[in-house]
């Protein structure tokens, strides 16, 4: 695989260059290329420059909303809901966010609902958002059916991601952000294109047959959740909570809906804001920091996003592959 390095601030000029190429105003590329640019960063590369072409495709389609603005409405005294009015999920955040922050800082819980929006990107920006203000923060969301259901060869759930984030004051959040899929999707095209295998139990091929070949899931097979029953369980929790809970979409509902550019469709996202300092009481983040030291001392064992907070020290150029630089460059 041949790869270019490039610099982190170039990153977010291709993204934006892009995106205001193909429709996007000033303030939702600058929102959405920071995202993309904090991907690549972190290490999460399936939610970097490789999601660039599919939001093009959604901005082509007018799917999506380039020029989107968010609408905030307060509808009771701990619930928040952000109409996103087709506008990308970074954008319908940055309206969101910095609102049901304050009001989980007064009430102690508060829940941000977010409909009619479309997400691509991973959640973990939310989750740690919410833990830097010293909050315990959570979040989830669904998408088309790519996953399915223990027991089943046909796909049902999205890959539905759930975020979770601890609180540390004057160190690093404990952040984790994983799909309910064995392996995300964004993922396993990843492992397509690089020509790698995906392990055994990420998903089957269109015969239902278990397959290590991510081209055999991706182009018509399906995902598998992880852990089995007990992933296929949470995969359902999150289908509730992002769809029927908000007043959104389940994934087989989006997916019928959906124009299939190839962009992100339209749904919504579950954020629970949550105080430990109320809850609590004072020494809540000592009693913490504890069991993390324990937990640290551990042989072989990490917290999670500490792999991520350490990409994020290295201020150096990424290499990002040669193939899809030029697809992006093409695309203005």
């Amino acid at each position: 695989m041949s790869t270019i390095s490039i610099s982190l601030n170039e990153i977010y000029d291709l993204a934006k260059k892009t995106l205001l190429f193909n429709g996007c105003d000033e303030e939702n590329a600058n929102i959405l290329s920071d995202t993309i640019m904090r991907a690549e960063r972190d290490g999460s590369l399936s939610h970097g420059l490789f999601r660039l072409p599919a939001y093009v495709s959604a901005l082509k389609s007018k799917k999506v909303n380039g020029k989107a603005r968010p609408q905030i409405q307060t509808i009771a005294p701990s619930i928040i809901k952000v109409l996103g009015n087709n506008a990308v999920a970074p954008m319908v955040l940055s309206v969101g966010l910095p609102a049901v922050i304050d009001l989980a800082k007064k009430t102690g819980v508060a829940v941000l609902a977010i409909t009619n929006s479309h997400h691509m990107a991973a959640l973990w920006p939310e989750t740690e958002a919410i833990a830097e203000a010293g909050l315990v923060g959570i979040a989830c969301t669904s998408y088309k059916p790519a996953v399915a259901p223990a027991g089943a060869i046909k796909p049902l759930y999205g890959t539905n991601p759930i975020s979770f984030a601890w609180p540390r004051p004057g160190k690093t959040p404990v952040v984790y952000d994983m799909a309910t899929a064995f392996m995300a999707m964004g993922e396993v095209q990843v492992a397509k294109r690089e020509g790698r295998k995906v392990p055994l139990g990420t998903g089957l091929n269109k015969a239902g047959k278990e397959t290590t070949d991510p081209g055999e899931i991706a182009d018509g097979g399906v995902l598998l959740p992880f852990g089995g029953y007990k992933g296929s369980s949470i995969a359902m929790m999150v289908e509730l909570l992002a769809g029927a809970l908000i007043g959104e979409s389940f994934s087989y509902e989006t997916a019928a809906n959906d124009n299939n550019d190839g962009g992100p469709p339209k749904g919504g996202e579950f954020i629970l804001a949550i105080s430990p300092e109320k809850i609590a009481g004072p020494g809540w983040d000592k009693h913490a920091d504890e069991f993390f030291k324990k937990m640290s001392s551990m042989e072989g064992v990490r917290l999670p996003g500490e792999r991520r907070h350490k990409n994020r020290l290295d201020k150096g150029p990424r290499k990002i592959n040669e193939e899809l630089i030029n697809k992006i460059k093409s695309l203005s």
